[in-house]
């Protein structure tokens, strides 16, 4: 970002004046810059959940809440997700362009030949509890890889960055099947080169020793939309997260694990989780009614899960592609009329022409229909979250590429409005 602001803002008080700069974005709202307000003024702003905050500046992702829109790199995500493939868009927010033919090719080759896992990692595996939960062992697997990869943990080279980009992107995959086949006791399946990124994550996830597994083209490309709509979101919590612990200089592994453990929250990841519980609860078509009163009481701690979004003040564009996957998934499985997909589909439209809803903007999101795609799949619930962190293993591997070589760059610190005891003296324990 230029130094150099066209207009300012003056922030007057009590005796003191200050100018901030003001910079334009290629999109989105003008930005007040108060970087020197604390040198200058001798204040600091509050933020609480940094909702009027620019933490950085970035060229991977835009979000317009208002009209529905998601840029990667300035491809809408509906055109990516019809046209496009997972990878293609993993080379394109990692490099800033689509790839050509020659270049993707090289590409995927490079993630397909980086699935492997260590094999002493295994052990590293059986070091977890029979019963542990598959993102508890994401987490702690990701945070060892530094120990395994040592090739790849100076952030200050930049060949170490890029083969640590890859590796995370294409072992991530493979270290979500794993933990899920451990989680159910059954053998580790590895991966093949024959296969795509959707296709190898899901015959490793159902493929065991006694009978392979045959990937349906169908399920494979919805699971590789699954993977492209959930890339990258800009700044959301577990992308921050990254970015403040990249900025202390930590290696990569560490910072992607930092990422797991912020989205394992029931706020973030574990969304399409709560959406699905929600249709298993509400049960029946017939009872749609009784929720959506329950939704519009003040008095009633019951909320439409899947509806509405800190971002979006609009359709999540994600959601009409995730409600077609959703149908196409069902029909091919035979359960197209799954009872929880039917009260989705009517809780949507109940939802939608009840105008309570529409004038909160309390529009379906993504989370809304993918937890009904990953259970058609035959996937637990307790995997909805490990398959949001593949997905969005590229995302942060990319942000985190761009604040390493960011020249502004400097570790996060931020601020805080103190409202605890001033100094005190110590009182010896007998006189307390």
């Amino acid at each position: 970002m230029s130094d150099t602001a066209k207009r300012s803002a003056t922030l007057s008080f009590d005796d003191t004046s200050v100018e901030l700069p003001i910079y334009s974005p290629t999109a989105g709202p003008d930005v007040l810059d108060i970087r020197k307000l604390y040198a200058q003024a001798g204040v600091f702003t509050y933020d609480p959940g940094f909702t009027s905050t620019a933490s950085c500046d970035s060229t991977i992702t835009f979000i317009d809440g208002g009209k529905g829109e998601l840029l990667h790199r300035g491809y809408p995500i509906n055109h990516l997700a019809e046209k496009s493939h997972f990878l293609e868009v993993c080379y394109l927010l990692l490099y800033g362009e689509l790839p050509k033919a020659a270049e993707l090719e090289e590409f995927e080759q490079t993630i397909t030949l980086h699935t492997m896992l260590h094999e002493q990692m295994v052990n590293f595996f059986r070091g977890f509890r029979r019963d542990a939960h598959p993102m508890a062992i994401m987490n702690g697997v990701v945070g060892a890889m530094s120990a395994f990869y040592h090739d790849s943990t100076d952030v200050n080279d930049e060949r170490q960055r890029e083969i640590a980009s890859h590796r995370l992107i294409a072992k991530m995959p493979t270290i979500a099947a794993w933990a899920y086949k451990y989680s159910i006791g059954q053998p580790f399946v590895y991966p093949r080169n024959d296969l795509d990124y959707a296709s190898n994550f899901l015959r490793m996830c159902f493929a065991v020793p006694a009978e392979d597994y045959e990937v349906n083209p169908i399920l494979a490309r919805a699971m590789d939309r699954i993977f492209t709509l959930h890339a990258d979101h800009e700044q959301n919590a577990s992308t921050s997260t990254v970015r403040l612990a990249s900025s202390s200089g930590a290696n990569p592994f560490a910072c992607i694990a930092a990422g797991i453990a912020c989205l394992w929250g029931p706020a973030h990841g574990g969304a399409n989780q709560a959406c699905l519980e929600m249709l298993r609860e509400i049960g029946t078509v017939d009872r749609i009614p009784e929720y959506i009163a329950r939704a519009k009481d003040k008095d009633d701690d019951f909320r439409l899960m899947g509806f509405g979004h800190r971002v979006y003040k609009n359709f999540d564009p994600r959601a009409t592609v995730m409600k077609q996957s959703a149908d196409e998934v069902l029909e091919l499985l035979g359960v197209e009329n799954n009872p929880t997909l039917q009260v989705a589909k009517e809780l949507e439209k109940a939802a939608l022409a009840d105008p309570y809803f529409a004038d909160k903007k309390l529009f379906p999101n993504v989370d809304f229909y993918s937890g009904i795609i990953l259970e058609a799949m035959g996937f637990p619930t307790s995997m909805f979250t490990p398959i949001f962190a593949v997905s969005r293993t590229v995302g942060w591997v990319s942000q985190w590429k761009e604040m390493i070589a960011d020249p502004q760059n400097k570790i996060g610190r931020p601020r805080q409005l103190y409202l605890g005891e001033t100094e005190r003296n110590y009182t010896d324990i007998e006189n307390r």
